[in-house]
């Protein structure tokens, strides 16, 4: 029997910094229930980072407090991307990692995501036993028996050189100009750092965070800003991370920004090439319909999973297999590290210039895309409900036939936000904006009738 889960979403937990369950007081019981059912009576530890946004030092100090209770010893990382702690929380033999972010949303938000010893991801019935602590009072342990807090110094620079050795030594990286959007986020003093001690010559935008600026109007959301810059440095590429440095897009040297799908192309392409990819790749129920036909035409399996990198990995685990992502520029290189990480997924990029001596730009060319629409519905119901509605569904197998084998439909419920996700895609530009047209109207319709 599936046991709905209350308070985890996709991707940790999500929400407005001040509502429920974004609130001092939730987060607190988050911490102890965390320790509850993580270490449990033992003395465990737990490491907890943060992105830049202001209300992560609310959130830190009631995670601390929380755990303390729960007889949990503490180590405090500070800024820190995602894919980093969930490195830390590995290597440093913790109980459990939790990043204090709301990924790619603006300052506003904030969430917590959690990683356990091995630096996954948690499964979702270790988040539905922490749910079951949330019900329960809030117990403290004896105060001998109390955590304590410490800070961890050498953070930035031991993930600096995980990122680094990610990659053989790049003999001619100093030969490249690149400009890094940091996202006013979690990467702004590790990202530069990578690249310039990787030899390249590199331009920083975007990398002075007040607490509020994170995500606004830059990073891998907002690329306009890194196109411009790219273009005027006459730069041979760019980056752009999102506030917790989970995930990249890049822009090649023309200012034409180059997605997750095409990185994970690149990517597999190299990899398969010099007999380094192990299986195939994993995409989502988004990727794009050019990408699974470049890889099979290149004789590489492709599958699809849920939307979500908990998904990718799932399907990567299942299959013993060692690379995929998402369009949105998660990617996971499952042989390098256990979540999707921004920076390790940009130098394998690099490192695929280097070992095919081609620029971004042609490297790119040789996927090619679909024309893909994706509009967001926003519904006063159950997005699920709305999905599951026979009109809806009418609509989505009348323009599936008109596709025939030359497309895709997809009509899914957003697992962060209150809206319905319709994306259609085909080979003709016009007529696949007028399905999704279609198809939203008819999802927004569904509600007033």
């Amino acid at each position: 029997m599936n046991i709905e889960r209350r308070y985890f979403g996709t991707d940790g937990i999500r929400g407005r910094v001040g509502e429920a369950p974004i609130s001092v007081e939730f987060i607190m019981k988050l911490g102890w229930a965390v320790g509850q059912a993580l270490v449990g009576a033992r003395k465990g530890k737990a490491l907890i980072a943060k992105d830049t946004r202001i209300s992560g030092y609310m959130f830190e100090s009631a995670l601390e407090a929380g755990l303390s209770a729960a007889g949990v010893n503490i180590q405090l990382i500070g800024p820190m991307p995602t894919p980093g702690l969930a490195y830390l929380t590995r290597t440093l033999r913790a109980d459990v990692g939790i990043m204090i972010s709301a990924s790619h949303n603006p300052h506003y938000d904030n969430g917590i995501k959690f990683f356990s010893a091995q630096g996954f991801k948690l499964p979702d019935a270790t988040e539905l036993e922490i749910e079951r602590y949330l019900d329960q009072p809030l117990v403290t342990v004896p105060s001998q028996r109390l955590g304590k807090a410490t800070r961890v110094a050498d953070a930035v620079g031991r993930y600096t050189e995980f990122c680094k050795a990610s990659v053989p030594y790049l003999a001619d990286l100093g030969s490249l100009k690149i400009v890094i959007d940091c996202a006013n986020g979690a990467t702004y003093q590790i990202a530069p750092n990578v690249f310039r001690e990787l030899g390249a010559n590199v331009i920083v935008i975007n990398n002075k965070p007040d607490g509020l600026n994170i995500n606004e109007n830059c990073g891998s959301q907002h690329t306009e800003h890194l196109q411009r810059t790219v273009l005027a440095e006459k730069a041979d590429l760019g980056i752009a991370f999102d506030g917790d440095g989970d995930r990249a897009i890049m822009i090649d040297h023309l200012g034409e920004v180059v997605d997750g799908d095409e990185l994970l192309y690149i990517i597999a392409r190299e990899r398969f090439a010099h007999g380094r990819l192990k299986g195939g790749v994993v995409g989502t129920v988004m990727s794009n319909l050019g990408l699974e036909q470049a890889l099979r035409t290149l004789g590489i399996e492709f599958v699809r999973a849920k939307v979500g990198d908990r998904y990718v990995l799932e399907q990567l685990q299942q299959h013993r297999w060692t690379l995929g992502g998402e369009s949105s520029g998660h990617i996971v290189c499952l042989d390098l590290t256990t979540t999707g990480d921004g920076i390790v997924a940009a130098i394998q990029v690099l490192y695929a210039m280097h070992t095919s001596a081609q620029s971004l730009h042609e490297l790119k060319k040789q996927m090619q895309k679909y024309p893909q629409k994706l509009l967001n519905i926003p519904v006063s119901n159950n997005a699920q409900t709305v999905v599951n509605l026979p009109q809806v569904q009418h609509a989505v197998k009348e323009i599936e036939s008109q596709l025939g084998h030359r497309g895709r439909v997809l009509l899914r419920a957003s697992g962060t936000e209150p809206v319905v996700r319709v994306m259609v895609e085909g080979q003709e530009v016009k007529q696949v904006e007028n399905l999704a047209e279609q198809l939203a109207a008819v999802v927004a319709k569904s509600q007033v009738d």
